[in-house]
């Protein structure tokens, strides 16, 4: 933007621009004497430029804090040395009302008519400290969970395993073998959520694999018997197996819990992603933008978890779904992004 002609008045035009940021702006000079308040930081602080201007900087710091406060200043006006960030350091102000505001100062010197001055950017983060807490709060309830996940879970999947592997030893029944491969899949659910709930859901192990032997695996363990399943050769992609894998079987159970056993489940390559689509009823237009939300559901006893799973795992590898009519006017839900997906031989 370019300054305003002479004509308007440089220094009103500016004077105004401060006077309505929605940043609080304070100046002091040497002395820590307050010479310049903008009317933010009564929103902030609860104070009016009116009782700030004349003052000593020092009645808004907490009174634990101003030694250091008056150390710091009379270290820099001493040395030229910047003993802090001055391109944002956390501190907490004191309100007119006696409670403490966490806020993030930038601060700048500038010099007037020969004198030093030092004018500090304020803004109010009550919100993100806030949001930090709740997060701090909801990892704290995660460790809790992966602690229950890995024994309370855990203990029952051994004692199956055991009976399983002791009935597979006397039989040669597929349905064991298929047992067993769900249980090692369960085994390695386990394994992928008490990594997610200590690290944050981020995924740092991908590798090249098939798609549609991904799709293939993963249609064995969770689909219904009379389900058919059309998968077209979608090649390698580079990501998480186990993870994809988890998403496929959320959009599997989806598909047949809405499309009934009968449900016929397409999956297919898109110039930069894949897709999986399904003959079932499809979504409403309405509940589109709502459906990867936790606890959305349509059906009695439904957990509402597992398209929110879907949308959590496409995230993680920082692709887009978004989902749409099917061509067969079901659900069809299509991932993008995904920047190494190429079809390929082997």
């Amino acid at each position: 933007m370019n300054p305003p002609d002479d004509s308007i008045g440089s220094e009103a035009f500016y004077r105004t621009l401060v006077e309505n940021a929605s940043e609080g702006m304070l100046t002091i000079d040497t002395d820590s004497r307050i010479v310049y308040v903008n009317p933010a930081i009564e929103r902030i602080l609860g104070y009016t430029p009116e009782e700030l201007v004349g003052s000593s900087k020092m009645q808004l710091i907490p009174e634990r804090l101003r030694p250091v406060h008056a150390a710091a200043l009379q270290s820099y006006i001493e040395s030229g040395e910047e003993n802090i960030d001055w391109n944002g350091i956390e501190l907490p102000a004191l309100h007119k009302d006696g409670h403490e505001v966490p806020t993030l100062i930038s601060l700048h010197e500038h010099e007037h008519d020969g004198e030093r001055y030092f004018t500090g950017i304020v803004r109010d983060i009550s919100e993100r400290r806030s949001r930090e807490e709740s997060l701090r709060e909801q990892n704290e309830r995660l460790d809790e969970f992966a602690d229950v996940l890995s024994h309370d879970i855990r203990s029952p999947l051994s004692v199956a395993r055991g009976y399983t592997e002791l009935a597979h030893e006397e039989s040669d029944a597929p349905e064991l073998e298929q047992a067993l491969e769900a249980l090692d899949r369960i085994d390695a659910l386990i394994d992928d959520i008490l990594e997610y709930s200590r690290e944050g859901g981020f995924v740092d192990e991908a590798e090249p694999f098939r798609l549609d032997d991904a799709v293939r695996a993963e249609w064995s363990l969770t689909a219904a018997e009379d389900a058919d399943l059309r998968v077209e050769d979608i090649g390698r992609i580079e990501a998480n197996e186990s993870r994809v894998r988890e998403l496929l079987d959320n959009l599997f159970r989806n598909a047949v819990t809405h499309g009934g056993p009968g449900v016929t489940v397409r999956v297919g390559p898109l110039p930069d992603g894949f897709y999986v689509e399904d003959d079932g009823p499809g979504i409403p237009a309405a509940d589109r933008e709502t459906v990867f939300e936790y606890g959305y559901t349509t059906r009695d006893g439904g957990s509402g978890y597992g398209l929110s799973i879907v949308k959590q795992i496409a995230n993680e590898h920082g692709w887009n779904v978004r989902v749409v009519e099917g061509s067969d006017g079901g659900a069809r839900f299509e991932f993008t992004g995904v920047d190494s997906l190429a079809r390929a031989d082997g």
